[in-house]
Order: C-alpha cells, then structure tokens, then sequence
C-alpha cells in the first residue's frame, strides 16, 4: 500500500500565526524562513530544534530568504524598503534601499559575489555587496514591478515583469536590460 505520509514531518512553529513564506538552507545546515506575520526570521535544525530572532522594525512585510555568499542569510524586507541581513548567531543588519517606494521582493546570489533582488514598487533590479553598497537598475517598462529573479546559465540574471507580462535579463558586468514579451494569456499549445 502506498502511503501518502511515509517520510514526511511536520513542525510547529511557536509563535502565534507566523505565516512562513520562503525557505532556505543555511551555511549551518538547518532550514532559515522568513516569517510574514510573526515579523521573524525562523530557523529549524534537523533534529527539530526550532529558533527565532524578531526583526528590529515592526511590519517590515519579509518577503524572501537566501543564503549569502559571505556565510550570512539575507532577507527582502518589502514593506519596510530593506535588505536584512542574519548571521547563524542571530545578529540582523538592515540596509534601507535607495529609492524609497522601492518594496524588494525575491533575492538571489549573483555571479559576482553580491545579492540581487527585483525592486517591486521601484521597477528595478537591486543590487547589494556583503558590505551594503547598493546599485539600481530602472526596467525600461514602467510600472513593470519585477518580482522573480535568478542567476542565468550565461553570468547573466533573469526576472519576471509580473505587471508588463515580459521576461528580463541583466548583465551584470554593465547593467545591460534586454526584455521580452511574454506570449499572451491563454491555453498552452500542445507538444507531440
């Protein structure tokens, strides 16, 4: 008989309604997620070992999780208009992002080292070191809101344009936005 349950666990979280959104592994090995409504960033150990570290600004609306390149986990901080980042210790650092309507939505590791994100609101793509410097790059479609980003197999990031209904690309060495349109919305063609 199968059984739909075989090798899956579940935990519970302590706080009250944390909604845990996105999830990540760590430089530590345990599970890190950011925790929308709780206003935490929550960390699961294998063995179930559950910890979690409230963010210094109330209602910063955490997005996203990632792990960092420099042994840290970096986090979107979309209503507050931050970039946090956590070490496996439990030390939060924020950066508050230029453009000031910016909301920054999904983060990846780019290439070069440093953490990318798409700026919602800010219709552009983020940038910022381990040190927190930060560049922007405006999407040539306005009112676009990028949303998803991700490294490319050419050294190139890739993200979606959830309101132009278009797929970008950025080079990192320049900042170079190429764009292309979506197909429209409809039934997806068949494949033989």
């Amino acid at each position: 008989m199968h059984n739909p349950n075989a090798g899956f666990t579940e935990y519970g979280l302590q706080s009250e309604n944390p909604a845990p959104l996105c999830i990540t592994l760590g430089p530590d090995g345990a599970a890190w997620f950011v925790e929308v409504l709780g206003n935490k960033i929550g960390r699961m150990a294998l063995d179930g070992t559950f910890k979690e570290k409230s963010v210094p600004h109330p209602s910063s609306g955490l997005e996203h999780i990632v792990s960092g390149p420099d042994g840290a986990l970096w986090f979107t901080e979309e209503d507050g208009n931050r970039i946090g980042r956590i070490t496996t210790r439990g030390v939060i650092t924020e950066f508050t992002v230029p453009t000031r309507s910016s909301r920054p939505d999904v983060m990846t590791v780019g290439p070069d080292g440093a953490m990318w994100f798409a700026e919602n609101r800010g219709n552009k793509i983020g940038r910022i070191t381990t040190s927190g410097k930060f560049m922007e790059y405006p999407v040539p479609t306005p009112s676009s809101d990028p949303a998803g980003i991700t490294t490319g197999p050419d050294g190139a990031l890739w993200f979606t344009e959830f309101m132009a209904n278009k797929i970008g690309r950025i080079t990192i060495s320049d900042g170079q936005i190429a764009e292309w349109l979506s197909r429209p919305s409809g039934p997806c063609p068949r494949t033989s």
